[in-house]
């Protein structure tokens, strides 16, 4: 190798160290910046998940409280059921009664057990028991009425409606506690 080969090679050498040095110097500031961005960036990225977390939690306590004001809501629209439907038994014996009590001539008894029970009635009537109405020729409704038995209808126009009324029924608010028992015409 010649002398002009090799400083030809030692400068070539210098310009490459030189261009090596000044890329290394990009790259720091270049990874500073990039550091930097990520740095900033990651707190940015933290502060979505968390408004996100907070945003879901919050959403979730709502919902909450919304659920549990319709179950309370619901509870006390049927805190007495079970006393309600007790009394029901109740309410079809002072129907018996009214109806044998109404043969006898003393007019005072029937006027004095009618007031009782037309008092029991509004008792239960306010704390939101609703008769069932059901009459003869009514149409038989499976969700509504409950059949006991079927009998060979008296009249073509009584096929498949009701014949007779065995136990009223009553609901308690939007609730069916009790269906009416009725015979059916076949």
């Amino acid at each position: 190798m010649s002398k002009k080969d090799k400083a030809e090679e030692v400068a070539q050498e210098e310009k490459m160290n030189k261009a090596a040095e000044e890329v290394k110097e990009n790259t720091e500031t270049t990874e500073e910046e990039t550091v930097e961005l990520s740095i900033e960036e990651q707190l940015q990225q933290d502060l979505a998940k968390e408004k996100d977390k907070f945003l879901r939690l919050f959403a979730e306590f709502e919902n909450y409280k919304k659920r549990t004001s319709k179950e309370r809501m619901d509870l006390f629209k049927t805190a007495g059921q079970e006393v309600i439907v007790s009394m029901l038994p109740v309410m079809d014996d002072f129907d018996r009664a009214m109806k044998e009590i109404s043969k006898s001539e003393d007019k005072e008894l029937v006027t004095g057990v009618e007031l009782i029970q037309n008092k029991f009635k509004e008792t239960l009537k306010g704390k939101g028991l609703l008769e069932i109405e059901v009459v003869q020729g009514d149409a038989f409704n499976a969700d509504v009425h409950e059949a006991i038995t079927q009998i060979p209808a008296p009249d073509e126009k009584l096929k498949g409606k009701i014949i007779d009324v065995i136990e009223k029924g009553f609901t308690l608010g939007d609730k069916i506690i009790r269906h009416p028992k009725v015979v059916v015409g076949n």
